[in-house]
């Protein structure tokens, strides 16, 4: 076909330019951020134990599966969607007659679980997605007709989308702002939070949200000015704590830091409040027979998930709890070293 005179010339666009020979920011990992035009590179990374930029990875499906063993015409909620990997896994399982109903309270990540489901076939009739967080499921459930429910999967924490993206605030790896909302229409971000409380208050956050035994030397550090950016937290709470223990190993120092920001994340998300809200009305949402499984990655929601768990078994409202915590296999830890820190708990409805 003759090429018309009036037709554009066709437009060469530059790779993203980066320092160094492979990409280090996140905006910069364009192969990474679009898998299905690079899927060797991505095979790549994961290959590696790594995972891909802007994407997340399910941790413990095949443990998750087998605890909450669906099957066809059963009708499921997956309380945090995320990515959707959990819920993919369900559906197949449900099918034919079963339906899956998909929280998550981030608003810029639902609309791209939702697509990527309808992609692989699972239409209106079979998957529902709904922005809102889990404290609310009761009223969820009681819109949508559905309640009680057979499963219930809550996969809690921060997803890898959150986490690696700098813009979100998740992370010190990148510079971004102090910000760590998962819903950032609503509420007061970590800078405002850290404005607004006193040392005390702080220093109660940090030893609440993650056992951080530094805590009044961190929450003294962070009140001595405003803070806008991630990397200016990790920058002041390392100086700190190496002026005041000069001993103090890397690892060490990382872990204090890694604490400070969940504790963070979990003040300015309310996460506790609304991780206790679901755990009181999960019996009502259950099915008699029904299965729940929780998956947590930090000591305060797994004390909270196993308590509440006991506490139903002896109330004769759980038939069967776990006999202890599920863990990733060492297979999956080498391949998602994210998988490392979660934690699985299971019960069933009497």
């Amino acid at each position: 076909m003759l090429k018309r005179p009036t037709d554009p010339p066709p437009v060469h666009t530059r790779r993203p330019r980066y320092a160094g020979t492979n990409p280090r920011g996140f905006h910069e990992k364009y192969k990474e951020l679009n898998p299905e035009r690079y899927p060797a590179d991505v095979q790549k990374v994961l290959a590696s134990g790594k995972t891909p930029a802007g994407t997340h990875r399910p941790i413990m499906v095949a443990e998750v599966l087998d605890c909450l063993r669906p099957t066809a015409g059963e009708v499921a909620v997956d309380c945090t969607l995320g990515g959707g990997g959990h819920a993919l896994a369900i559906l197949e399982r449900v099918q034919p007659g079963g339906r899956l109903i998909g929280l998550d309270v981030d608003p810029l990540e639902l609309p791209r679980t939702e697509a990527r489901l309808r992609a692989e076939g699972f239409g209106p009739d079979t998957f529902i997605a709904r922005h809102g967080n889990f404290a609310g499921l009761p009223q969820v459930l009681a819109t949508e007709g559905v309640a009680p429910v057979d499963l219930i999967l809550a996969d809690l924490g921060v997803s890898s989308m959150q986490l690696d993206n700098p813009d979100r605030g998740f992370s010190q790896r990148g510079p971004g702002p102090l910000d760590m909302r998962m819903n950032p229409t609503r509420g007061e971000s970590a800078s405002q939070m850290l404005a607004r409380l006193s040392e005390a208050q702080l220093e109660h956050v940090l030893t609440e949200n993650a056992d951080e035994p530094h805590a009044r030397l961190i929450a003294r550090i962070l009140k001595q000015q405003p803070l806008e950016k991630t990397q200016a937290v990790d920058r002041l709470v390392r100086a700190g704590i190496t002026a005041a223990f000069p001993n103090v190993t890397k690892p060490d120092l990382k872990m204090s830091v890694r604490r400070t920001l969940q504790a963070l994340r979990i003040a300015v998300n309310d996460e506790f409040s609304a991780l206790d809200s679901l755990l009181r009305t999960l019996p009502q949402c259950l099915a008699p027979g029904g299965r729940v499984a929780v998956l947590t990655f930090h000591s305060g929601e797994d004390r909270r998930v196993k308590k509440a768990f006991q506490a139903g078994y002896r109330a004769g409202v759980y038939s069967a709890v776990a006999d202890a915590v599920i863990r990733a296999t060492m297979e999956e830890t080498r391949a998602n070293r994210r998988a490392s820190s979660a934690k699985l708990r299971w019960a069933s409805r009497e």
